[in-house]
């Protein structure tokens, strides 16, 4: 009985997350990894939710990634959710970008 009770936990605890694909991917994972330690701090834990200070994330492109964190701007013709420019650029998460891109589909 425990067991199955710990399956519902786990598998109600990642439909809550927001995420889209199986948590065994690698890629995945890390893009969750990296969205935890670095995006919650303004964004909330649950992508597909607004942030204290930004917006939800979830579905966001690989374009707008790039643009937010490389630039700190947008893509061009992209309209914003919030018309601030609070999210400075955010180099050291750059490599990432690739796994955020999959977390956050």
């Amino acid at each position: 009985m425990r067991s199955g009770l710990a399956l519902v936990a786990v598998t109600v605890a990642a439909l809550a997350c927001g995420c889209s694909q199986p948590a065994s991917d690698p890629l995945v994972e890390r893009g969750r990894q990296v969205y935890l330690a670095q995006c919650t701090q303004c964004h909330n834990p649950d992508p597909s939710q607004d942030g204290a200070l930004g917006p939800a994330v979830k579905g966001s492109s690989r374009e707008l990634l790039e643009a937010r964190i490389l630039r700190g701007g947008y893509p061009p013709n992209y309209k914003p959710k919030r018309p601030t420019s609070v999210m400075p650029p955010q180099p050291a998460v750059a490599p990432d970008i690739p796994a955020l891109a999959a977390y956050l589909k």
